[in-house]
């Protein structure tokens, strides 16, 4: 059996040393390795049958359900890319990804649709509508076809366009918390890699179960179905309301590998657990930034056999590091050493390597390496660059650059090679002629065991460059006593760090698409309304009134 190259075959693989090793559950519905291949067959014919081209655009708009799946899957099958569209975008939202990557098929619910019809029209290049659970379809008419699920999947089977590793697969759009939204081009060799890179640290076997709790557009949630794929394990899909739900399908489905961002961790952490999950989660990963110390050590107080691995990640580049379970316990704010088949540099602006302990911009080279921004020269040029020749592996005899990428993040490496992650550069805070990181401020912000849920972010101040304000969230249910808090940030921390105010509101903080805390929203908000406020500064908009340093 030859190896995966293309994103179809770890689908194909799978099925031909186990058909009917169950692929997917949703509900109460299984679906095993071999109807999971059937389907796509029948998926990729119906595509071709409509006459959609080689790296032609297929969105998906749905849920976590069985079509999602068959749809991204087959749809690099037929040699087209497919599209994922976060279900929780608005219809403005997803008519602004269409138009962008010009897509030529959209497969969606009937429920949804009724959401987008108005849109529609303006997605120009959008010819084909494939509904799925659709009763009646819209009177046909115009530049659009309509089609029904199952229809199309008995258009026969064909065979697709050729398409090599180095095709376009899948363009995933950034959350956009900042502007439009960005198309991140994905090629079959990068999710590919990743995927056999990310089920080799995880040592990820047949025998496990995965939990799909991340939205599937975000690279970290499709990631869970290509990792378990390559293995041939088991997917649990999970379009969860509340973390309880998590709760409940990590124990009645018997889950072996959760991954999961620090929001929802943080939330679970504070959860009553039911029994037996700790006797067969055999890991629990964490992606989409750094896990604050407390809910850490509180999910491995609740789960010790199981295994926590703290991954770090862009979507440009799937995934770059992670810290092996082993050591969490010498360096638990470290972000581990770069996964197998990929190599992490931390570089000067100049190109050259920093010192030991020196900040500096975390670089990925290698087969993970993305294919740039849809359509975006500029964007593109900003984040994916030619390595310096000086770097290790690029002797002089080579002439063509190699293109990596340039996460816009700040680490610092230490004496055994481990990374650790200090900030966004976009993101870190000036004040007092300090430069300070907002994930520094809300590691020990979390540690007092006092918030639920915070961020911080710099506000303009006269006199100290930047002032550091936080909007934080009570612990469980009871209140947050600010004097308190700011208490323990003087006890812990230098006093360039002391946040100016904290801001209370109820929670959860808002999220952006991918799950995440919205620090910039947050941050604009808080400005927003400081304009209306008409120039009040920072300690009068805050809740605690406290400057104090």
């Amino acid at each position: 059996m030859t190896d995966a190259h293309l994103l179809a075959d770890l689908i194909n693989r799978s099925a031909a040393r186990n058909a009917d090793a169950i692929a997917l559950t949703y509900g109460k519905q299984s679906i095993s390795y071999g109807a999971m291949q059937q389907a796509i067959a029948g998926f990729v014919g119906g595509l071709l049958s409509l006459g959609l081209q080689r790296g032609e655009r297929v969105a998906i708009y749905l849920e976590k359900r069985p079509e999602t799946v068959v749809a991204s899957f087959g749809a690099t099958a037929a040699g087209c890319v497919f599209v994922p569209l976060n279900p929780l975008l608005k219809a403005e939202q997803v008519a602004y990804i269409m138009r962008d990557c010009n897509v030529r098929a959209l497969v969606t619910s009937s429920e949804r649709l009724a959401l987008l019809e108005p849109i529609l029209p303006a997605c120009h290049d959008l010819r084909h509508v494939v509904v799925t659970n659709a009763e009646a379809l819209p009177a046909a008419g115009g530049p659009l076809a309509w089609l029904r699920w199952n229809d199309l999947l008995q258009a026969g089977t064909q065979s697709g366009h050729r398409v090599i590793d180095s095709d376009m697969a899948a363009i995933l759009y950034t959350s956009g918390s900042t502007g439009k939204p960005k198309g991140v081009v994905l090629s079959h060799r990068n999710m590919v890699a990743g995927a056999k890179s990310v089920a080799s640290y995880l040592e990820n076997t047949a025998d496990d179960t995965l939990l799909a709790a991340l939205p599937l557009s975000f690279d970290a949630g499709f990631s869970q179905l290509t990792t378990a794929f390559t293995v041939g394990a088991r997917v649990v899909l999970l379009n969860y309301l509340l973390p309880r739900d998590v709760l409940k399908a990590l124990a009645s489905e018997r889950v072996t590998g959760l991954t999961a961002v620090p929001p929802l961790y943080i939330q679970l952490s504070e959860l009553e657990w039911p029994a037996g999950i700790a006797s067969h989660l055999r890991y629990f990963a964490n992606t989409g930034g750094r896990m604050p110390r407390q809910t850490l050590t509180a999910l491995r107080t609740r789960l010790p056999g199981s295994k926590p691995f703290l991954m770090y990640g862009l979507t440009e580049a799937f995934r770059s590091t992670y810290l092996p379970p082993d050591e969490v316990d010498r360096r638990p704010d470290s972000i581990g050493k770069a996964i197998p088949n990929a190599e992490i540099l931390v570089l000067r602006d100049d190109g050259s390597a920093c010192a030991t302990n020196e900040p500096g911009e975390l670089v990925h080279r290698g087969a993970l390496v993305g294919m740039g921004y849809w359509n975006d020269h500029e964007k593109t040029a900003e984040r994916y660059k030619p390595l310096p020749a000086s770097t290790p592996g690029r002797d002089a005899g080579l002439v063509l650059p190699e293109i990596a990428v340039f996460s816009g993040d700040t680490v610092r490496i230490d004496e055994q090679g481990f990374l650790y992650f200090i900030g966004r550069r976009d993101e870190m805070m000036k004040t007092s002629g300090y430069r300070v990181s907002p994930t520094e401020v809300e590691e020990v912000l979390y540690a007092t065991r006092l918030i639920g849920e915070c961020v911080a972010f710099g506000v303009d101040h006269p006199a100290l460059g930047q002032a550091i304000q936080v909007i934080a969230t009570p612990a469980g249910n009871g209140d947050l006593d600010t004097t308190a808090l700011l208490a323990e940030c003087r006890r812990r921390m230098p006093a360039y760090m002391v946040p100016a105010s904290v801001m209370v509101q109820p929670g959860p903080l808002p999220r952006n698409a991918n799950g995440k805390i919205d620090r910039k929203a947050l941050a604009s908000d808080f400005l927003a309304n400081a304009s209306v406020a008409g120039g009040k500064t920072i300690s009068e908009i805050g809740s605690t009134g406290d400057d104090s340093r």
